[in-house]
């Protein structure tokens, strides 16, 4: 199927967006579930709309679904496998901090994925690109330190910091499943970019929900429980994370997974207006800064293609 090389533009900025919205019904499932079965409602709920998604693609595009490639599952495996051990530790990392500052240590991830694209999957990126990764991970920097007074000294020692060490362990978890799942649609071969991110997603949410699920229910089935009687916040949580993914992988199946990341940095400024609306805390001049550098490299991996 033909797209405008664009494309991935908009469908990116929307998995952003309602990633952001995930995030939140996440965090206040967290003091109900707990960080495991907050994790588990996205992949849970998320389940039966990435379904629905996979049927109306078929429907609309008249395809049938693809047989998948030899390396398909491996892809697959890795991909929800990581991300399952990144969405907890986001979560973790959250409960440290405030929600905007949760997320930015995360981002950490886009530097991450430029490296992991590239030795496992050939992803090479042009210098616009690694000068967007270059100024955005540098806004994550200033949105991270833990001693607002004296930020630049927080810098250099922050890093060992309970917070920062799983925020970064959170990064290095969604830059291998961003690595998977395009491994993942690309080994579909001549399927279209939305019937592979579909069947990509589907499968993922898949194998997400039996491993966590089944772990949960012989371990802890007081929290498989939980969520299910939180039902009406979780399937909230469960809808826009299926969105957010159907938006992550259809991103995937058609750009380098580097760039897709360092525009999904405008979940960012969503974040924020998140922290500020929402949650009701407050942004220094500091994090301001931060969030005008990640915003600067938004721009040059957006104009400079």
């Amino acid at each position: 199927m033909e797209h405008p090389s664009w494309l991935w533009i908009p469908i990116t900025i929307w998995a952003a967006f309602a990633q952001t919205l995930r995030n939140a019904a996440q965090r206040g499932l967290t003091a109900a579930l707990g960080t495991l079965g907050a994790t588990l409602v996205r992949f849970l709920y998320g389940l039966p709309f990435a379904a629905l998604w996979l049927w109306l693609v078929l429907r609309a595009t008249d395809a049938s679904l693809p047989a998948p490639g030899p390396g398909f599952a491996g892809w697959v495996a890795v991909g929800a496998l990581a991300q399952i051990a990144a969405t907890a530790l986001l979560l973790r990392t959250m409960q440290e901090r405030n929600f905007a500052l949760g997320v930015a240590y995360s981002k950490t991830e886009v530097i991450q994925v430029a490296l992991f694209a590239f030795v496992a999957l050939g992803d090479r990126l042009g210098v616009p690109a690694l000068l967007a990764i270059a100024c955005a991970t540098a806004g994550v920097l200033l949105l991270s330190p833990a001693d607002r007074e004296r930020p630049l000294r927080a810098l250099l020692s922050g890093w060992t910091g309970r917070p920062a060490l799983l925020g970064l362990a959170s990064g290095t978890g969604f830059a291998l499943a961003a690595v998977g799942y395009r491994g993942a649609a690309l080994a579909l071969g001549d399927a279209s970019y939305l019937v592979a991110a579909a069947v990509t997603l589907l499968a993922a949410l898949a194998l997400q929900t039996a491993v966590l699920g089944g772990w949960l229910l012989a371990r802890q089935p007081k929290v498989v429980a939980g969520a299910l009687r939180e039902w009406r916040t979780s399937l909230f949580a469960g809808f826009m994370g299926a969105a957010a993914s159907a938006g992550w992988f259809t991103a995937f199946a058609i750009e380098a997974a580097a760039n897709v990341r360092t525009l999904g940095l405008i979940e960012m400024l969503f974040a924020y207006v998140v922290s500020l609306k929402i949650f009701r805390e407050r942004v220094s001049r500091l994090e301001l800064a931060g969030m005008g550098l990640i915003a600067l490299g938004i721009l040059v991996i957006t104009l400079g293609r």
